[in-house]
């Protein structure tokens, strides 16, 4: 069973893109073309936060707040070429901004659960071999049914 749902999309926002060698092109709120063919694999191409501070960046947080008591699905709907990837990272802090664990999220949809302390966290968009995809955007939600599947696990 669902629970509460987020989409999170690519804004025009730029600081926290990789733009060195990068022909970005936003279509529209759902299409954002991203091609760069010198892009280093490692390297991270796009971050969202749960957390900012907004008297110095002057953004909103893009991602939901969630807990490590509910668990969770991520869903990333990102088109790229055959035999091209990219993957997700969310990294987890605590309220001393201590990183508080991990999950690498290669594939469309996984569920996960993050740590119990997690204060606040990240999401990194990643390369992992891709030069040119189309994203959509990523749907965080909430999973209400209790089910125990294979969950990710924090590192």
């Amino acid at each position: 069973m669902a629970g509460q749902s987020w989409i999170v999309y690519w804004n025009e926002y730029s600081s926290e893109t990789f733009l060195y060698g990068s022909r970005i092109q936003y279509h529209k709120k759902d299409d954002v073309e991203y091609s760069n063919h010198l892009l280093p694999i490692g390297a991270v191409i796009k971050q969202w936060y749960s957390r900012t501070n907004y008297q110095m960046y002057r953004i909103e947080p893009a991602l939901p707040m969630i807990d490590g008591e509910s668990e969770y699905q991520i869903t990333a709907n990102i088109t790229f070429p055959e035999g091209e990837e990219c993957f997700l990272l969310l990294i987890f802090y605590d309220k001393y901004d201590v990183e508080a664990g991990r999950i690498v999220i290669r594939g469309r949809k996984t569920r996960f659960r993050c740590p119990l302390k997690t204060y606040y966290y990240k999401l990194q968009l990643v390369n992992g071999g891709v030069t040119h995809f189309h994203f959509h955007w990523i749907e965080i939600q909430e999973l209400t049914d209790g089910t125990e599947e294979s969950f990710e696990k924090t590192v």
